[in-house]
Order: C-alpha cells, then sequence, then structure tokens
C-alpha cells in the first residue's frame, strides 16, 4: 500500500509540474552535477555557471532524455509538442518528446506556451501518422479536440523513460525542477540529458 502511495504522489508531482513551470516560484535549472547526497543535490548552471543547492523532495522521480527519431512514434503513445504556426497555417513542431506510460495525462490538452515564438504546447494521444511530402503529419487528440502537428525533417523527437535514481551522480547532465520556497529550493524532478 505504501509503494502505491508512493506512487501516486509522484505522479501528483508530475502532474503538477506544468503549473510549476509558468509559476513564479518555479524552480527550473539546466546543468551538470557537483555534488549528490541523500538529501540534496548541487547543480553548475548552464547560465552562468554558478553552483546552487537543492533539497530533494521525498518524492523524487529521475528521467531520461533519450534521442529518438519519427519512426518511434506510434498510434497510442502520449507525447509532448511545442509547436508554431505556419504560413499553412497548421502547427510545426519545434520539438516533440515521447512521454512514459506513467506521464499518460500529465498537462494534457493544447494551450499557448507564452513565449517570443508564439508556440503552442499539445500533450495529447497520437490517433495516427503519415508522411505527406517528406514530413511526418501526426493526428493527435486530448480531452475536448483533436489536433494534427507536422514534424518536418530534423525536427528533435525525444523519448522520456524513467531512470535509475543512481545514474544521478556528479558530472551527469540534468534539468532539475522543483519549487522555491519560504524554506529554499525543493527538486521533485531530475531528468538526465
Amino acid at each position: 500500500m505504501q509503494i502505491k502511495s508512493l506512487f501516486a504522489a509522484a505522479l501528483l508531482t508530475l502532474a503538477a509540474g506544468p503549473a510549476f513551470a509558468q509559476a513564479p516560484n518555479a524552480l527550473n535549472v539546466m546543468g551538470v552535477v557537483d555534488k549528490l547526497d541523500a538529501t540534496s543535490i548541487s547543480v553548475k548552471s548552464d547560465e552562468g555557471g554558478a553552483v546552487e543547492s537543492f533539497k530533494l523532495a521525498p518524492q523524487l522521480v529521475v528521467l531520461q532524455n533519450k534521442a529518438a527519431t519519427l519512426a518511434d512514434i506510434k498510434p497510442n503513445d502520449f507525447v509532448a509538442s511545442a509547436a508554431v504556426r505556419k504560413e499553412d497555417g497548421k502547427l510545426h513542431s519545434t520539438e516533440l518528446r515521447i512521454f512514459p506510460e506513467a506521464l499518460r495525462g500529465v498537462g494534457e490538452g493544447q494551450r499557448p506556451m507564452n513565449d517570443a515564438r508564439n508556440q503552442t504546447m499539445t500533450n495529447a494521444t497520437v490517433t495516427g501518422a503519415a508522411v505527406v511530402g517528406g514530413s511526418n503529419n501526426i493526428k493527435v487528440k486530448f480531452p475536448g479536440g483533436e489536433s494534427e502537428l507536422i514534424l518536418d525533417p530534423g525536427v528533435p523527437v525525444t523519448r522520456i523513460d524513467n531512470a535509475d535514481r543512481a545514474l544521478v551522480k556528479a558530472g551527469a547532465k540534468v534539468r532539475v525542477q522543483g519549487v522555491r520556497g519560504a524554506d529554499g529550493a525543493v527538486v521533485n524532478r531530475v531528468t538526465l540529458q
């Protein structure tokens, strides 16, 4: 029963991730692990090179990004895609991530990203794919809607897999995410790059 509770807490932490990413107290740092122990991690930031230390949440989730290809995208995969609307009126992906089954439903839907490129973010289930004019056209479905995403040649595709915490060690390239609070910063997700 305790394992189910921990898994449920981890999923809630992941589901809250998109909200954290937009919150003013969000923590989102890319860098290299400087030090790690059972309760904290120090990361040398890619932006400026400063080393910052963070507490580790008890329900820490460790993921790993792995390079994938357009051929790896299958019907029923749960994916996330940033995209821009081009002159043809269609959404063209700027990147696509294939989520593990444990992340199915996280951030599901389609919404603006509020960035300089006016991108949208679509988290949805793949319902079909076809190659049209050298590009992959991916059809996706989410509660309340459907969409088509154009994946032109060269668009980065990444598969996110669950990873062993032992892979997080000094020298590893990571993205740490969590929240900054009155008691300091707490990391609830580490993604190995």
